[in-house]
């Protein structure tokens, strides 16, 4: 868990578990997911790691700390203009997936919920992210069931890297109530998607290319296209970055930042962070 974070798109983030079953990053075919490749170098060997990533493991009490952390509303974030205005946003599971299958309902009620629904966590905005909207949505159900319905501070998203991945904005959509806030991070984006069909029931897209070792081709007409999606269906856009591998009409873009998140290298079409409920003045460079 970090107060500040280098994430454009948060002030900070907090893991209530770490590790994670893996998904189309993480598995026997590829292994390019940050979290994992951290987990490979201080797995085992920093208590803040679980031993290997594949080793889901709890931290309670992390989700607690983080409510207490100061209310950032009205505070201006000179690296990130683009939150201004909003409270503290705190990445929720970048080090893990908190839906992993080990981990029980019971233990996100009391982590989780519990943190974002008390008086200093409903200052801030909790975005959660996970790669299994559908034990999400089975969350959601359960907790239904006992009367406690989706917090309105708890974002919930899921991430799509491929066009195979897509389904998971069905199930996302079954996430919460008609208050919930509902994002997508399309990032590390490996291939063409269109998002046109989910778009008119989603709030927020981020997007971004692949960055890490062997990293896959982002197209820069993959965000123009996406960009051009989200302003037809009237949802904010946020470009996080443009990875390791951008490319523009067939040729490999050498960036100095090695993750192309400098959004002073891009083209000035591209600059575009865009977040809900913050004034778009931020959109451009």
């Amino acid at each position: 868990m970090s107060k500040s974070t280098n994430i454009q798109w948060c002030d900070s983030t907090v893991n209530p578990t770490m590790g994670c079953d893996g998904c189309e990053l993480w598995g026997p075919g590829r292994r390019s997911c940050y979290a994992g490749m951290l987990h490979q170098r201080y797995g085992g060997r920093s208590s803040g790691y679980a031993p290997v990533f594949e080793q889901v493991t709890r931290f309670p009490g992390r989700m607690a700390d983080a409510a207490r952390w100061p209310d950032l509303a009205g505070s201006p974030r000179p690296d990130k203009p683009w939150l201004d205005g909003s409270p503290r946003l705190v990445f929720t599971s970048d080090m893990s997936d908190a839906l992993s299958k080990g981990v029980s309902f019971e233990y996100l009620t009391t982590e989780i919920i519990a943190a974002v629904t008390s008086a200093e966590g409903q200052r801030h905005r909790w975005l959660w992210l996970t790669k299994r909207p559908s034990r999400m949505a089975e969350f959601s159900r359960w907790l239904s069931g006992l009367g406690q319905p989706w917090p309105e501070n708890l974002w919930a998203g899921t991430s799509i890297t491929a066009a195979a991945t897509c389904g998971r904005v069905t199930e996302l959509l079954e996430v919460g109530d008609a208050r919930t806030t509902r994002f997508l991070s399309v990032e590390p984006q490996v291939e063409p998607i269109s998002l046109a069909d989910w778009l008119p029931e989603l709030d927020w897209v981020i997007q971004g290319g692949e960055s890490g070792e062997s990293p896959r081709a982002f197209d820069q007409d993959w965000a123009r296209s996406l960009m051009v999606e989200c302003e037809r269906a009237g949802v904010p856009y946020f470009l996080k970055q443009l990875g390791a591998h951008p490319m523009e009409k067939g040729q490999r873009l050498n960036l100095r930042d090695r993750h192309g998140g400098d959004w002073g290298e891009w083209p000035e079409e591209l600059r575009r962070r865009e977040v809900p409920g913050v004034d778009r003045r931020y959109s451009r460079g």
